[in-house]
């Protein structure tokens, strides 16, 4: 797995295949986008079912929020040792071709990996909820 590109966007995020979204609420909020090319999508969804073909669309498009759960998972564990409090909600289907707009205080980080798959696109617009300053302070100093 290699970066292929990286780069900062205020626009509205763009799907390009078969997307998922997070959203998190408390210490920090926003939202993350994984977004598979739909050829990766499927290639990801025979290594998860372990067989030659997918037996349907929808089992391409659950494999697609599982590889969301298992990416986020990780990052959620590294903020919690960190003291922050927050919320991951369920990944859902990004299906509208334009996603979120990124506000004037969140920039979104856009990450296009390539893989032995195909290419996965991550999306993150996260931002500190400047509204609890006094209840992070004490909880990480």
């Amino acid at each position: 797995t290699s970066v292929a590109n990286l780069s900062m966007e205020e626009e509205a995020y763009r799907r390009k295949g078969i997307a998922a979204l997070i959203l998190v609420t408390g210490d920090i909020e926003g939202r993350i986008v994984i977004d598979l090319d739909p050829a990766t999508a499927v290639r990801v969804a025979h290594g998860f079912a372990g067989t030659e073909l997918p037996e349907s669309d929808e089992l391409v498009r659950e494999t697609v929020c599982e590889l969301a759960n298992q990416v986020i998972g990780n990052a959620v564990t590294t903020l919690n040792d960190q003291g922050f409090h927050f919320r991951v909600h369920p990944p859902v289907l990004h299906t509208s071709e334009h996603g979120p707009k990124s506000s004037e205080d969140t920039e979104a980080l856009v990450i296009c990996f390539e893989t032995d798959m195909g290419n996965v696109f991550l999306n993150i617009a996260l931002r500190h909820n400047c509204s609890k300053p006094s209840e992070h302070a004490a909880t990480v100093g």
